[in-house]
């Protein structure tokens, strides 16, 4: 893997600190801004960076969070925002460093995707923790669906306007910032 320039780790070390900061800010639940942000720092500087970001995002989230403990939801959350800063990775592989205007559609869609499948996760485990208190699975898995429907409708949309409004220009502050370098490789070539 290529060292990280100064520059690098100082936008990274920044792009996580405000992470933290806004997962831990008291907000309407399920509006958020660390899948994008998540996912800008996956497209980037690639997918183990993203990824573990990611994960680490969301371990101090589950012990620090303003809504308490996340207790056995803390490892799916933890694997749903790994895949939100993998699939960055992937995207900015795609992409090349290249985000025309017309891209904020498709990473809105994105957007939603990740935002499902993050939410599908999180509900399994709602639904572990009702079948270690006796639930059948079944009912479990029906019952965490149902009572998150709501909850995954507000986080779908809020993300859908979020990765809509903020992505284009985020991507642009930050390579105005990089000064139009590349900060990743093809982690996915041999060395």
């Amino acid at each position: 893997m290529e060292s990280l320039r100064t520059r690098h780790v100082a936008l990274l070390t920044v792009l996580s600190a405000l992470c933290i900061g806004i997962q831990l800010t008291p907000r309407p639940p399920n509006v958020e801004f660390t899948s994008l942000l998540v996912f800008l720092v996956g497209t980037f500087f690639g997918l183990a960076i993203g990824g573990f970001l990611g994960a680490t995002i969301m371990l101090v989230n589950g012990f620090l969070s303003p809504w308490g403990f996340a207790g056995l939801m803390l490892p799916f959350q933890m694997v749903g925002m790994f895949i939100v800063g993998v699939v960055g990775g992937v995207y900015g592989r795609t992409r090349r460093g290249v985000y025309p205007l017309g891209s904020c559609g498709e990473t809105a869609i994105l957007g939603c995707f990740l935002t499902l499948v993050y939410d599908i996760i999180t509900n399994f485990g709602v639904a572990v923790s009702y079948m270690m208190i006796g639930l059948p699975a079944l009912p479990a898995f029906v019952g965490a669906i149902v009572s998150g429907a709501p909850f995954s409708l507000v986080h779908v949309v809020s993300n859908f306007f979020v990765f809509l409004a903020a992505f284009f220009p985020l991507t642009r502050v930050l390579q105005e910032y990089l000064g139009g370098e590349a900060v990743w490789r093809n982690e996915l070539s041999p060395m």
